[in-house]
């Protein structure tokens, strides 16, 4: 049960990482067209990560 939880955190973590990599790839029109800024990218990836 615990190394359960802790593999779960570790793959909400790596899905944050992952998130926030490739959409700080993006130009601000990019990001702009999808309803982003840049400040958004870390709310966005944390909700993302944690869904």
């Amino acid at each position: 049960m615990f190394l359960t939880m802790i593999a779960a955190k570790i793959r909400a973590y790596l899905r944050y990482r992952e998130t926030v990599r490739e959409l700080s790839r993006l130009t601000d029109r990019e990001l702009d067209d999808l309803g982003l800024s840049r400040s958004d990218i870390q709310y966005v990836a944390r909700t993302h990560a944690t869904a």
